[in-house]
């Protein structure tokens, strides 16, 4: 059975004193009967405080990028070694922000999801159309070549710790979201693109979310859905009551 997921994408918010605040507030507010796996991925900064913070909980924390070196004279930027030092074993790549703001391309996230699988990391693998594909109605063409480019080099076996997100960049802090009708239409375009290239069995083993505005209120909806296992949520994970209230709707 594919397991369900609810990551919260902290993006660029929330101080240290800030994030110990949610954290706290997330740990009095999340129920502790969902079968979900719950994750949150703050800011690099914040992320080894958060991980000793949540020791003893059933949230996991995802860092929201690495770079694809093992190590070496780039500036600013983290290594899969680095993460895994203060334990950290998640990692979400190729989120449309990264890939619209830092000009990140299938080509460099291939190399980034090789290095993380080389350090035995779970990687979150963002991709989605724009405005313009969705209108063109080329965007299976898009996601098709996205997961192609980005992830079919991988052997069968390295699946194992892949998870997909699709998320429409049209629906992304944008208060608009995909309906859950278009949701499941392009999550079961996906999962037949990874029977055609794979097989069916790893196809259906594959949890692939949703990401884009979802709220408390549409996420039980959304989540119904046969090929959503869950959500990658950004705006609605920086409200503890809000996020407790999603991760109830899995």
């Amino acid at each position: 059975m594919r397991q369900k997921i609810v990551a919260g994408n902290w993006k660029m918010h929330k101080n240290a004193e800030e994030t110990e605040d949610l954290l706290n507030d997330l740990i009095d507010k999340l129920p502790n009967d969902v079968e979900a796996h719950i994750i949150v991925a703050p800011t690099f900064v914040n992320l080894a405080s958060a991980v000793d913070h949540l020791e003893f909980t059933n949230i996991g924390v995802a860092a929201q990028n690495m770079h694809q070196a093992e190590s070496g004279a780039f500036t600013g930027e983290i290594s899969a070694d680095m993460l895994k030092s203060i334990g950290v074993g998640i990692v979400i790549l190729g989120h449309s922000e990264r890939r619209a703001y830092f000009h990140e391309t299938d080509a460099l996230l291939a190399e980034k999801v090789n290095t993380a699988l080389k350090h035995d990391m779970q990687v979150i693998f963002c991709f989605g159309e724009e405005l313009k594909d969705r209108q063109s109605e080329n965007h299976f063409t898009i996601v098709e070549n996205q997961l192609r480019d980005g992830l079919f080099h991988l052997e069968a076996k390295d699946w194992e710790s892949i998870v997909l997100a699709y998320e429409p960049v049209w629906a992304i802090g944008t208060g608009e979201t995909a309906t859950p009708e278009q949701a499941q239409e392009m999550h079961k375009f996906i999962r037949e693109t990874i029977t055609a290239k794979y097989s069916a069995t790893l196809a259906e083993e594959v949890s692939i979310l949703y990401g884009g505005s979802v709220k408390p209120d549409n996420a039980k909806e959304i989540f119904s859905k046969p090929d959503v296992d869950g959500g990658l949520i950004g705006g609605a994970a920086l409200k503890a009551s809000d996020f407790a209230a999603i991760v109830a709707s899995i």
